[in-house]
């Protein structure tokens, strides 16, 4: 038996918004359809911009990455036709309607496979620098027929410790070049957050974070923001790496730096269990670990995060390809958003390690319940709920799509099944 109790006239502050998304929705050319009224109802506060470019809907090779917008590297940095926009554009345009923020990555997407193209060192360290301060000038400033779409936080590279699939140089090159650009970008651009690299996440276990840190310290390079990855369905590698990177920013003077989790999903490890992994995350399990690990991170000091991926593939839990219908974990971003839309967090209590609880009090009282565990003989738990109003219920399991399930008392007992959400609201 679990006990959660809710303390509506408790408050603790205010949620977090980390319900970002890697890449964001499908739509036909005009910005109707696909997935993004989905959005809107997920309310995705952020969407970073990465691996966009494998995804045909989004503008495929030329879209966000260096290599598609500014595709002859010869040219000279400040020749406006050497430049193309149009598909990063109307991207960028479909992302913002929805109402949410942009992270851009400046680099490019991941090369899996044996040959590679353009995760090579640049020939030329200062050009790309130039090259990327003209996308920004583009998208912020209407440079060569551009935008003001106040796109804040741009990200240098993707994973350079991923090698060769993201980085073919060596670790001193990478340092040259985001010393390089960051520094660069910072006095072109002293209000923006400049910041990255997007480590992997075997780098914040093995010392390299740390290394970066040190060495980014000593040559005096501006850092706003430390981005790394965590693909886990273990909530404590969160918990763990979480306290360790916040440590080692403040550690390396770097304080006042944002700790962003910018890629994370169910993952049971990228060996024997990559193919069931892709399985799970498509599941209720893949959506409890989401709905858990969001009312978790409340708590850990992460700033933002962005799931992978929005963009329809094998790592996407949100949509499924082709007909874009909503899996399990979209309904669990639902969820969350409902009760991040009341802003105001109240504390709550259970004593339930598998039970991850998240509450907030705005115009009304709203909550989640999140019942998750991978131990394939976990059984369904009988949990006692004092709510303190008389509240209506939802449930997202297997079988329900965060579907109405009655009126409920202000104290009161409920069963839940083993990987499921339980959403709570009270008009009090």
């Amino acid at each position: 038996m679990a006990t959660v109790k809710i303390y509506p006239n408790t408050p603790i502050g205010e949620i977090k918004p980390l319900h970002g998304t890697v890449n964001g929705p499908v739509a036909n050319h005009d910005g109707s359809g696909g997935t993004v009224d989905a959005f809107k109802k997920m309310g995705v506060p952020l969407v970073r911009l990465h691996d966009s470019s494998f995804f045909v809907n989004y503008g495929g090779e030329h879209t966000v990455d260096i290599s598609g917008i500014f595709p002859d590297f010869e040219k000279d940095a400040e020749d406006k036709d050497a430049y193309d926009f149009f598909y990063t554009d109307s991207y960028i345009k479909r992302c913002l309607m929805t109402g949410a923020k942009i992270l851009y990555r400046l680099g490019q997407r991941i090369e899996p496979h044996p040959k590679k193209y353009h995760v090579h060192p640049p020939k030329d360290f200062y050009k790309w620098a130039q090259i990327c301060e003209h996308i920004v000038r583009h998208v912020n400033e209407g440079w060569n027929d551009g935008t003001e779409c106040g796109v804040e936080y741009w990200e240098i590279w993707n994973e350079p410790d991923n090698v060769p699939a993201c980085w073919t140089g060596t670790m001193e090159q990478f340092y040259d070049l985001f010393e390089i650009t960051a520094k660069h970008l910072k006095s072109c651009f002293p209000h923006l957050k400049i910041g990255g690299p997007a480590f992997a996440e075997w780098s914040v276990d093995n010392g390299r974070v740390e290394h970066f840190l040190k060495e980014m310290k000593r040559r005096e390079v501006p850092l706003d923001f430390l981005s790394w990855h965590t693909y886990s369905r273990v909530l404590e590698d969160f918990t763990r790496r979480s306290g360790k990177v916040r440590g080692l920013l403040d550690e390396n003077g770097y304080p006042e730096a944002e700790s962003i989790v910018d890629e994370w999903n169910y993952l049971i490890n990228w060996k024997d269990g990559l193919q069931e992994s892709r399985v799970k995350l498509m599941t209720m399990e893949g959506a409890a670990m989401a709905s858990a690990l969001l009312c978790a991170a409340q708590d850990l000091p992460i700033d933002k995060m962005t799931y992978y991926d929005a963009r329809p593939c094998g790592f996407c839990g949100l949509f499924k390809p082709f007909t874009y219908e909503k899996y399990k974990t979209c309904h669990a971003f639902e969820l969350f958003n409902r009760v991040y839309g009341e802003k105001n967090r109240i504390n709550v209590e259970c004593d339930d390690g598998d039970v991850y609880v998240l509450a907030a009090k705005g115009e009304k009282c709203a909550g989640i319940v999140t019942y998750y565990t991978y131990d394939e003989n976990a059984a369904e738990k009988e949990i006692t709920l004092d709510i303190g109003n008389a509240a209506k219920l939802y449930r997202l399991d297997s079988e329900r799509d965060a579907v109405f399930m009655g009126e409920y008392p202000a104290v009161g007992r409920i069963t839940l099944k083993p990987n499921s959400v339980l959403y709570f609201e009270s008009e009090e």
